[in-house]
């Protein structure tokens, strides 16, 4: 059986940052303000996205267009795609002494594929190759304001978002809840024993922030700007 326990850290000179939340929920925006604020303070920092591999984009948006993605190929084709972002723009990046900013991490795989019924230890085993990060926020929100945010954004909920193919309800507004709410749980549960820091998401956006910023500074205390590198050689 494989312990719900966060995997070693990576031991590198960088910096792993991660973003985790539901869809609405604030992060990605907060993650790139973060990153433009460390550059800002002469930081070298790497930003990288969930699903953002383009060894299986194309394979995985096709799967999606014609329904035919079980939660198992879901969770197999996604996986594949993290190990090809880790090896490629995770790990070079690490060992160069970068900050890295993920805008989603293998905890996203964690909560959506047990939200579609996966068991829990086989998806960490799975993903037993990526290191703890360094920082893990998690952007706490109710679905209800997450819901309401797409509402007022005029974005329009996909079909997998909202969980359609899961069979919870036949109206998408419904199938988001109940859906999103299974996510929230599974967030809530990793929170715990994953050591997160959890971050009130339904605030302003400098106020969120402003403490993203606070938590950061003790990590960042002595890590080295491109200024000290530069005076170092």
């Amino acid at each position: 059986m494989i312990p719900e326990t966060p995997s070693p850290a990576h031991g590198y000179p960088g910096r792993l940052l991660v973003f985790e939340g539901l869809d609405g929920s604030g992060k990605s925006t907060q993650a790139r303000l973060i990153g433009k604020w460390l550059q800002s303070r002469d930081y070298r920092v790497f930003f990288t996205e969930w699903n953002s591999s383009d060894l299986t984009a194309d394979t995985i948006r096709r799967g999606k267009k014609r329904g035919l993605l079980t939660p198992t190929t879901f969770s197999l084709l996604h996986a594949t795609d993290f190990a090809d972002r880790f090896e490629r723009q995770i790990l070079p990046p690490l060992r160069a002494g970068y900050v890295v900013i993920c805008d989603r991490y293998v905890y996203t795989a964690f909560v959506r594929d047990a939200a579609r019924g996966c068991a829990p230890a086989w998806v960490r085993n799975i993903y037993r190759f990526a290191p703890k990060p360094d920082k893990t926020f998690y952007f706490q929100v109710p679905v209800q304001v997450t819901l309401a945010r797409k509402h007022a954004s005029r974005l329009k909920i996909s079909y997998y978002e909202a969980g359609m193919d899961l069979g919870l309800s036949d109206d998408v507004s419904d199938s988001y809840q109940r859906f999103q709410g299974r996510l929230k749980r599974e967030y809530d549960h990793l929170a715990r024993t994953d050591q997160f820091t959890v971050i009130d998401a339904g605030r302003s956006v400098e106020s969120v922030q402003n403490e993203l910023r606070k938590e950061l500074k003790p990590l960042l205390a002595k890590f080295p700007t491109v200024e000290h590198l530069i005076h170092d050689r």
